[in-house]
């Protein structure tokens, strides 16, 4: 084993826990490596506001996970984006299996939960036509229309509340007779006057064609059911479904102990049935699954991984010999610049003081030039995007632009082209002005295309350079956290093989795309025209389903 690399710990998701415990384990100058499936920040990336995290007023929720990110980047831990598909817990030395074998001699599995599905009547079918899970992400596509929000508690009434901003009106639908939730919570739905409440109420089923036509819903007192249909003028509506999570303890339950839910169970020190094995956050059997909980896990788990760790080296006269690593710079599918996750205003300035340090340290490493080619109709849209490629190209020498009048062939205007150091055309393109989260696509973009670039696995690589004509589209909400990484795999895609093409679209400004494939999610991925794929995707989901679309 002496030529693998072995972490003192490792530990599986970058949720508040996962990152809570990279914090600990990395100031307690741990080798420490974190390994997330896909989005760092977990399912606190979903919340609009986070209002009970201590001595923080209000803070978006992928703000503070972003600060929480650099903290741990701070402390020289690394982040890493991989699937674990099977674990080898037992003996000192622990082994992951992902798309490579990770070594550790203790593991944390922080690995969180993911929403949980009612199973109704059209559930499945209508998932990115009309149900929804992330308010954050989907809410701006619902504007104008009714929204039903499903569940009882914390997160049915804040993302209720929150939903508002776009809904015309907001109904939510609570099998319970009352929220479940802290009445502070409770009351920013109940006394939201665009939000109504319906108690001891369950949704039976939902129908249409393209999109949602008909919700039906009961009363599970009386067992009266009772329907919804849109009038002719707004053709559908949103189901938003917040009733809790099951846990990711796939591959897991077989060999750690664990309820009946399949939560794991953990002592006080979370530590779980098997030695240098621990479990922290929405992961572990507790009687409350918050932020602040979870971060609380986390710091607890690594500072019993440490304790582990000391005696095991001690034991197998390991030395013992921690120095603090220098900060690591999270570039890559985990950088998030735009820590807002508002669309930005163009008032005169698109980038302030802070961003525009931190776009500079990361153009500081590129070696060759980039062109951004503007494609303009003369319209407002396209005098913002020429005003934001002008300021964004300002910020260093490898950055140019240029400005041409679109020829009538392109489908969506405005347009922007990146263009090599040869001035050729890469294939990836930003219909629309990518600010919001989508600042780290093309930041991501430029990054892949004129500096060392994302690293991916060699086997991939190969894989998407032996991909024939691909045309990917990608339509994003600049609210949406999850867009931006399936935007850059997609344009490093582009990067690696000039026979794909990968377009941002954003569908705010394109209502006949959205119309056309009856999109009501994001991101919401277009392969050569192939059936909508929606949500979250990694790389290797990605190439396949581009391998799988040009296969004749």
């Amino acid at each position: 084993m002496a030529d693998k690399k072995i972490y003192d710990t490792v530990i599986i998701g970058a949720g508040p826990a996962g990152l809570s415990a990279a914090i600990y384990a990395g100031r307690a100058t741990m080798d420490t490596l974190v390994i997330e499936a896909n989005q760092v920040g977990g399912q606190v990336t979903t919340t609009s506001v986070v209002w009970n995290y201590p001595a923080v007023e209000k803070i978006d929720g992928t703000a503070l996970m972003n600060q929480m990110q650099q903290q741990a980047a701070n402390f020289g831990v690394q982040i890493v984006h991989d699937q674990i598909t099977d674990y080898e817990l037992e003996g000192d030395l622990k082994v992951l299996h992902g798309r490579q074998d990770y070594y550790a001699r203790s593991v944390i599995i922080a690995a969180g939960a993911k929403p949980r599905e009612l199973n109704f009547p059209g559930e499945q079918q209508f998932r990115g036509h009309g149900i929804a899970f992330c308010s954050t992400c989907d809410g701006e596509l619902f504007t104008g229309l009714q929204v039903f929000v499903i569940g009882g508690g914390y997160a049915a009434a804040e993302e209720a509340d929150y939903l508002t901003r776009y809904a015309k009106h907001v109904t939510v639908i609570s099998r319970e007779a009352e929220f479940t939730c802290a009445p502070l919570t409770a009351a920013r739905a109940l006394n939201n006057p665009k939000v109504d409440v319906k108690f001891n109420t369950e949704i039976v089923r939902v129908t249409g064609k393209d999109y949602l036509e008909t919700a039906v819903f009961k009363n599970n007192q009386t067992g009266k059911e009772f329907s919804y249909q849109p009038d002719s003028s707004e053709q559908t509506f949103g189901v938003f479904i917040y009733i809790g999570t099951q846990p990711a303890t796939a591959k897991l339950t077989k060999i750690l102990n664990h309820d009946e839910h399949g939560y794991l169970k953990a002592d006080a020190t979370l530590a779980t049935n098997l030695p240098g094995v621990f479990a922290a956050g929405d992961i572990v059997v507790k009687p409350l699954r918050q932020i602040v909980t979870a971060a609380s896990d986390g710091a607890v788990a690594a500072t019993s991984a440490e304790h582990y760790v000391t005696a095991l080296k001690q034991r197998l006269q390991i030395p013992i010999e921690r120095k603090q690593k220098s900060a690591t710079k999270p570039v890559g599918q985990t950088t998030k610049l735009a820590e807002k996750s508002t669309v930005m205003v163009h008032q005169g300035s698109w980038f302030d003081a802070k961003l525009q340090q931190q776009l500079k340290s990361i153009f500081e490493r590129l070696t060759q030039k980039v062109t951004l080619q503007v494609l303009s109709d003369n319209g407002q849209k396209s005098q913002e995007l020429q005003s934001f490629v002008k300021e964004f190209c300002d910020l260093d020498r490898h950055l140019d632009y240029q400005v041409r009048a679109a020829d009538g062939g392109e489908d969506f205007l405005p347009l922007l082209e990146l263009l090599n150091q040869q001035q050729n055309l890469t294939g990836i393109r930003f219909a629309g002005i990518p600010t919001g989260h989508e600042l780290n696509s093309l930041v991501l973009a430029v990054y892949n295309l004129a500096g060392p670039g994302q690293e991916l696995a060699p086997e991939l690589i190969e894989r998407i350079k032996a991909l024939p004509v691909t045309k990917i589209k990608i339509g994003v909400a600049l609210t949406c956290h999850f867009c931006p990484d399936v935007v850059s795999t997609c344009q490093h895609m582009a990067a690696i093989n000039p026979n794909v093409s990968a377009e941002m679209l954003d569908l705010q400004l394109f209502p006949e795309l959205r119309q056309a494939k009856h999109i009501m999610s994001v991101p919401a991925t277009m392969i050569n025209d192939r059936p909508v794929i929606f949500g979250s995707q990694t790389a290797e989901q990605l190439v396949a389903a581009c391998e799988s679309a040009t296969v004749k």
